[in-house]
């Protein structure tokens, strides 16, 4: 399918930052025009009675209780650490 007269592909483009060249304009020119087509046949779609929702699924919180406890130990935390100074790990710095 071509692409919609009033879709403007050099302006959507500078928006991406994306230089296309012509045969890739072409390409997704149509590939564009297929997509609002695709839209254009979802919009003919019944959907009196069915409520909006945003995901397929419920979503249920899956995170923990948050409740005190114990933490790991220093040593354990350390343990793997390459380099370590007054019991903190130590890193390269990255600012000077």
């Amino acid at each position: 399918m071509a692409a919609p007269s009033d879709l403007d592909l050099d302006h959507v483009a500078r928006l991406a930052r994306l230089a296309l060249t012509p045969e890739e304009k072409a390409r997704f020119a149509g590939q564009i025009g297929d997509i609002i087509a695709y839209i254009a046949l979802l919009k003919e779609v019944d959907v009196t009675g069915v409520e909006p929702t945003a995901h397929a699924f419920p979503v249920h919180n899956v995170w923990a209780e948050d409740t005190a406890q114990s933490s790991l130990p220093v040593e354990a935390a350390l343990r793997n650490a390459p380099a370590q100074r007054d019991h903190m790990i130590a890193v390269p710095k990255v600012m000077e």
